[in-house]
């Protein structure tokens, strides 16, 4: 006889790859289901868990990161383990989680930065934005990248929040920073930087830019910063004037552009210049390295989708620069043995169940959420609903699934699969560790944290 899935006598065993913001909000809503009995397993790449919370959001935005707090209760929920350390495709595969569990989740994000696709793309000095993050926030991908800071000034592609964050880190004041949860390696870069100028390139025009309020705000608050604007990128034209009236925070933005350009700081140490419809042609060099940036002028003209795109005129320019830093967007990468949809660089599903490679059938007890089920949209909060919608329809699968096999679903035969592939694996005590080693290192210094950035040295402290 074979029990219905979810309940007391045959509890659903559930696992979901990536402990980022969208994995978290799954098991949430998993976990919330009061009328189910199940386990959640959590799997991380990393022996740290939340994903960009901890490795994305920028360190002087602390209050963003206060959302681990509805993370860690969640970890508190003793229906949920955490398998961190533990690689998809390397330690563990598809195949074998389809012996363990009822229902799969993916939950990995966009872990690779598009391209310019331009001239010059790779001389050193050009980066993508998502490795300048990493640096600073010790992701232990990123943490032995070198930046070089010697040079007066850098160029930021893209004018989007990570764009911003990329130049105010750059901008900012080390003593500022030093109250933060910055990477120490990055901290001590920051205070010898002789970086001076960082201006930042956008292809469309002030009322189209992706930045938010909040973050354009936050450069008013730099001490010795000058921002920069040509008033006459803000001359809208009609389509973009009219648009305002529909979209508060562009027309926020406009507001305080405004404000930016009318005031100046000519004693300034540092600048920050805005620079609107340009876009970036070709990366100039010399002997392997960045010297300048070679712009073109851009006018506004219909799409036909309705809306406005950058038109180049004809007129170049070219900026001295020896850092350039794009951030034009994310894309996913395909994962092994999955399905990959190389246009929109998503698994394919509908409304999270994940589609065959032939697109045409459902992958059984397959599912998906967060970026890349989506693409790279949205922000944190945004994935707590895609989340539930992908969650309802796994609730609405459960009575229809077959189920991993019986002799397969006590959890212990799970752990001692994972001990097996990854005898390094991190519990859920096995970060709480290695978190209060950071809290502790950081009340020493008056800071919320001292990030460990190896993943050796990581292991290491949750051993001791």
């Amino acid at each position: 006889m074979s029990y219905q899935l979810g309940t007391p006598d045959r509890p659903a065993r559930i696992a979901i790859i990536g402990a980022g913001p969208a994995g978290f909000y799954t098991a949430e809503a998993l976990l919330k289901r009061k009328e189910l009995t199940l386990t959640v397993d959590l799997y991380n790449r990393l022996p740290t868990p939340f994903g960009l919370v901890r490795e994305g959001v920028a360190p002087d935005h602390q209050e963003i990161k206060a959302v681990t707090r509805v993370y860690e209760r969640l970890l508190d929920d003793p229906r949920l383990h955490y398998f961190g350390n533990v690689v998809f495709g390397k330690d563990i595969m598809f195949d074998d989680l389809r012996l363990y569990y009822d229902q799969i989740v993916f939950s990995v994000g966009t872990q690779a930065d598009r391209r310019m696709g331009i001239p010059g793309e790779d001389l050193a000095g050009s980066f993508a934005a998502t490795s300048f993050v990493g640096w600073y926030n010790g992701h232990p991908d990123y943490r032995d990248m070198q930046f070089d800071l010697s040079q007066p000034a850098a160029v930021v592609v893209g004018n989007g929040n990570v764009a911003m964050d990329v130049a105010r880190i750059l901008l900012a004041d080390p003593d500022r920073l030093a109250k933060t949860d910055i990477a120490d390696h990055a901290l001590a870069a920051l205070r010898s930087s002789k970086l001076r100028e960082v201006i930042m390139l956008g292809r469309r025009g002030p009322a189209q830019a992706a930045f938010t309020n909040p973050e354009l705000k936050e450069f008013a608050e730099l001490e010795d910063v000058d921002v920069i604007i040509d008033p006459a990128d803000l001359d809208l034209d009609p389509v973009s004037a009219a648009g305002l009236s529909s979209d508060k925070m562009a027309a926020r933005n406009v507001e305080m552009l405004r404000v930016y350009a009318a005031e100046t700081l000519p004693n300034a140490a540092r600048k920050f210049v805005m620079r609107f419809l340009a876009s970036p042609v070709e990366i100039l060099g010399a002997h392997g390295q960045v010297t300048n940036v070679r712009i073109e002028r851009n006018r506004l003209v219909p799409d036909p989708t309705g809306g406005l795109r950058a038109k180049g005129t004809g007129q170049f320019e070219n900026i001295p620069a020896s850092l350039i830093f794009r951030s034009v967007g994310y894309r996913g990468i395909p994962l092994p043995g999955m399905p990959f949809d190389e246009a929109t660089y998503t698994i394919p599903n509908v409304n999270g169940r994940v589609l065959s490679n032939s697109g045409h059938e459902m992958m059984e007890g397959v599912y998906t959420v967060g970026w890349i089920k989506r693409g790279p949209s949205g922000v944190i909060g945004t994935n707590k609903a895609d989340a539930v919608a992908t969650v309802t329809g796994m609730v609405e699968d459960l009575p229809e699934l077959d189920g991993a096999p019986d002799t397969n679903r006590d959890p212990a035969s799970v752990e001692a699969f994972v001990r097996s592939r990854k005898p390094a694996y991190v519990t859920r005590d096995g970060w709480r560790k290695l978190d209060a080693y950071e809290v502790a290192q950081g009340n020493e210094q008056g800071r919320p944290r001292v990030k460990v950035t190896r993943v050796d040295e990581m292991l290491d402290i949750i051993a001791r």
